[in-house]
Formats: C-alpha cells, structure tokens, sequence
C-alpha cells in the first residue's frame, strides 16, 4: 500500500522538480484539497510527506499552468489529472445544490446565476469578489461563511460550467470557462457511467494497492452498491485478483500494477487528508491506528488535540503530534505528542525530531518548542536539544 503511494523510497537528494511532482500525482492520483492553515495547507503536507521541501510556488505553476491537472468534486474538492474531467461527467450533471443552500431563496437566482455565467463568458476569468454582491444569511458564530457571490460561482463549478484557472495567494479560486482551462482533447472525450466508473475504480487500485470494495469505493467518494458490478468486471478483466488479507473481514482485491518492495524506508508526517490515513477505517485495518480529527470538538473533550498528524517510521505508524506554526514568534509548536503501543520512544522520538526540525526550516520558522505533557513528549524534547 505504501509502494503504492510512492512511500516506499527515500525523499529525493535534490530539490525536487516536475519530475518529481508529476511522479507523485501519478501515485496520488487524487489530492485533496484543505486550506485550514494551522500548520501548512494540508494538501501541500501531502506532498511534503513524499518529497521533502519543495517549493510551493513551482508547484502550483505545474498544476494551474501545465494543463494536465484540474480541480474536481473527486475525493471531495481536489486536484485531479485533467484526464478524469470525462470521467466524473456523470457527477456534475447529477449535481443539485442542497435545498440549505440560499441560492434557493433568491426571488431571481436563475438570473442570478445566468448573469455570473455570462459575466465569465464576456470578462474573463473572475473571484467571487468581481460579481455584484447580494446580502446573503445571518452569519452565526462559528459558521463557514460562503457569500452569494461564491456560492453562485460553485454552483457552476459543481455543474462543470465552470473549472478552476488557479488559485490566488489567500487560496481564492479563480474561475474560467472550461474550455479555456482544460484541454480540448479531454473536454471532447465521453464515457458512458459504468465505463467512467470502472476507470476511477481502475485508478483507485492503482494508488491502494490492495483494497477492500469499500476502501476502492471511497476513493473517488462512490457508492459501494454502485461499484460491486464494477469491481468484479475488474475482477473479470484481470485488472483486480481477489486476494484474502490476514485480520480482514471483508474481501481484498490486489491490483495489477501493485508491486512488494522489500522495505520502506524514511520517515514522515502525514496530513490528516493523506490517502494512507483518510479513510479512517481503513487506516485502523493496516496499521491498528484509531484516528479522527479533531478540529470540531469542543477542547475539553479532545483526547489527542486540535490538529493532530500521524507519524510514520519505515511500514508503521508509530506516533502522532498535535502541531502548529506560531508564525509571529518563527516557532513550531509541539503541543503534545504521544506514541503507539509497543513503540520503542527512544527511537521513535530521534525520528520525529529529525522530521520536525525539517518540516520547521522548509516552512522558515526558527525553532521547534514541545509542550512537556507527556513522557514521550519529554523523549522529543530532549531528542530535539541533541
């Protein structure tokens, strides 16, 4: 699984380039986006995760300029290959905003959303803040404020009536007509539902390397009864090998393309949005790691902390850090960390410093300060003074 995700193999010597880039998103094939900036965007951890200390900046021209990536609604709102703009087709046509949203409260929203359209066919590629603003809902406390402007320009992204040209430096997007953002070749191309079904479940096995029919499912975000037909004409195909996985409950399927190193190597922090880790039940069934997020409970009742990361040494998951980037004062913060059962600390923790003083440098801060409220956050502490 780790091979799979291009895990397998030290971080490049070098500054890593397009080579690299489009290497990992050929692994990755679907990078989801977060934009909660606690630490770092949790999609350019993704990345970190893989090859170290990238520039940011390069990235993001290889992905908005190239061509050969595009944003979708795939596993929720992420960076795609723009190949699969055909294949989740039968998505955006299905899309209907939910009946919450207040669009529909709008006396004229049809117009509305005509005259958003057409101010991008006649303009140019615009934000939410170049539409005419309409007063939106109350905001209330603690809410995830969308204005009308924006929720009209989603609309259409959702429908495919608009694509992403790129994102500006505060990660607002910048919305085009499709036809001027993707490729002509892929805007032409049509699949039939169950052939782009069985393609996302192709890939999906390709970056899972094995994989039960609901870990397959989950990684384009598609209904498992949908997909069992599919999966098993994948079985037909030979493209999948129904495998029995020790301690698994439900079947396994290998894919074709996967491969069994003989070690993984290095170290690394994951992003709570990695594909090793965001399908919760499947990060418990290979690593025996109970993971949830823990940003929406209310603090008195988190057990790990706010914005916790998992750390991985060699194939185990071995800790997890609650981490933040005091900015103003150039430090990482440690604000509590803990390891897994049966983990050696000592060693576990002269791994993680050696990634946090990385991870500390490549974001510019100065120094890396841990919270002493665990035995093994002492053990780091002390790591990081060696």
């Amino acid at each position: 699984m780790l091979a799979a995700q291009d895990m397998h193999r030290e971080r490049p010597a070098c500054a890593p380039d397009v080579r690299h880039f489009r290497r990992a998103m050929q692994a990755l094939q679907v990078l989801q986006l977060d934009f909660v900036n606690v630490l770092i965007p949790a999609h350019n951890l993704v990345l970190w995760s893989r090859l170290g200390a990238y520039d940011r900046r390069r990235f993001d021209r290889f992905v908005y300029d190239s061509g050969d990536y595009t944003e979708q609604w795939a596993h929720e709102a992420s960076i795609v290959p723009s190949d699969a703009w055909p294949l989740l087709a039968h998505r955006r046509s299905a899309y209907q905003p939910s009946k919450h949203n207040p669009l529909h409260k709008l006396a004229d929203h049809r117009d509305y959303l005509e005259a958003a359209l057409e101010q991008v066919r006649r303009d140019g590629a615009l934000t939410a803040a170049d539409l005419p603003p309409l007063p939106g809902p109350t905001r209330k406390p603690g809410d995830w404020h969308r204005s009308i402007p924006r929720r009209a320009l989603e609309y259409h992204f959702a429908r495919g009536d608009l694509a992403v040209a790129r994102r500006l430096s505060n990660f607002q997007r910048v919305y085009d007509l499709p036809e001027r953002v993707i490729p002509r070749r892929q805007l032409a191309r049509s699949h039939d539902k169950e052939t782009a079904d069985r393609e996302m479940l192709r890939r999906a096995s390709a970056a899972l390397g094995v994989a039960t029919g609901r870990d397959l499912a989950d990684y384009f975000r598609m209904s498992p009864r949908e997909t069992a037909p599919r999966i098993e004409e994948l079985v037909e195909e030979g493209a999948l090998a129904r495998v029995d996985v020790e301690n698994w409950q439900e079947p396994g399927y290998l894919s074709l393309s996967a491969r069994l190193p003989r070690a993984v190597a290095g170290a690394s922090l994951l992003s709570p949005f990695d594909p090793i880790v965001w399908y919760r039940p499947r990060a418990e069934r290979l690593f025996d790691f109970h993971y949830r997020i823990e940003i929406y409970v209310p603090a008195g009742k988190r057990r790990w902390g706010y914005y916790v990361l998992p750390f991985r040494l060699g194939d185990r998951i071995v800790a997890r850090v609650d981490l933040k980037a005091d900015r103003k004062a150039g430090r990482l913060l440690v604000l509590s960390a803990y390891e897994e059962p049966g983990v050696h600390p000592g060693q576990c923790a002269d791994a993680l410093a050696g990634e946090l003083r990385s991870l500390s440098e490549w974001l510019s801060l100065d120094s890396v300060l841990v919270t002493r409220n665990s035995s093994f956050a002492r053990e780091l502490a002390a790591a990081l003074r060696t």
